[in-house]
């Protein structure tokens, strides 16, 4: 019999070392908005573009992933300034543009357009969110927390209680004890911001915390799906990261796959929430 896989501390240490350094980095971009946010947002595509690259187009990375990053930054400003019209317009171009790009330089054209997409909605998505008024700032903080939460406690509850694996095929760490873990964190996650938001914020989330144990469940769903879908895309393209910069995790798109979707999800339900209060 194989012995039991210990529990990886050291990559624990990692993890939360690159943690210590990007969750006060990301939280304070939120917290003061504007052009803050929009500079991170704008790295964090250039180095996504440059890892989705050189996974899918390893012929010509540069190209591929100078194509994305223009496409997808012309939708995020046009986004900011809240022309949200031309922003997703703009979308649609950057997938169409980049397919083209990528066929000019004998690349796969529906993997460029794919990850013109799968980069650029989630941004447009976040950068709706932090500006939706009012209460745009703390719905982003409980996405974070929400996202986080799911992520560390899978990781851990996963690591320590191990069990049956949730799809060896194209992900052989995840077990199902993690998944329950994380979901159970990101309902308490979400449940916990909109409590404290009410007391220590002008811009309380006004959801009950039913409501909100709810949008944890379904944004930590969005988590794993999002872990999961980036754990096929690499075995697709035969890599095990997508890159080597942050320590624990790998590239940056290891570390926010789980994020991308659960952008959406949250995206929507915000969307869901202001469309019942205007009725």
């Amino acid at each position: 019999m194989r012995p039991a896989r210990r529990f990886d501390w050291s990559n624990l240490g990692k993890r939360a070392l690159s943690a210590t350094v990007l969750a006060p980095l990301a939280i304070l971009a939120v917290w003061i908005g504007d052009w803050a946010f929009l500079l991170i947002m704008a790295a964090a595509v250039a180095v996504l573009a440059n890892e989705w690259s050189l996974m899918s187009a390893p012929r010509s990375p540069l190209r591929v992933a100078g194509a994305i990053t223009v496409t997808v930054l012309a939708a995020a400003f046009a986004g900011y300034f809240q022309n949200f019209a031309l922003a997703w317009a703009l979308i649609v171009v950057a997938a169409i543009g980049c397919a083209l790009i990528a066929r000019g330089v004998a690349e796969r054209p529906v993997d460029c357009a794919f990850g013109a997409l799968y980069i650029g909605v989630p941004c447009l998505a976040l950068i709706w969110l932090r500006s939706a008024a009012p209460q745009g700032r703390t719905w982003t903080i409980l996405l974070f927390a929400v996202t986080w939460s799911a992520d560390i406690a899978a990781f851990i509850v996963g690591n320590l209680l191990k069990g049956p694996k949730l799809w060896p095929r194209f992900s052989p760490n995840k077990t199902w004890s993690g998944f329950a873990g994380g979901l159970t964190a990101a309902v308490l996650a979400s449940i916990a911001v909109t409590a404290v938001s009410r007391v220590a914020s002008d811009e309380p989330i006004r959801l009950s915390l039913g409501a909100a144990g709810l949008m944890g469940l379904v944004g930590g769903l969005a988590t794993m799906g999002g872990d999961l879908l980036e754990s096929i895309l690499k075995r697709r393209f035969g890599v095990k990261d997508s890159g080597d910069l942050i320590p624990g995790h790998g590239g940056l798109l290891d570390r926010v796959d789980g994020l991308m979707f659960a952008i959406l999800a949250v995206a929507g339900a915000r969307l869901i929430h202001l469309a019942g209060r205007a009725a």
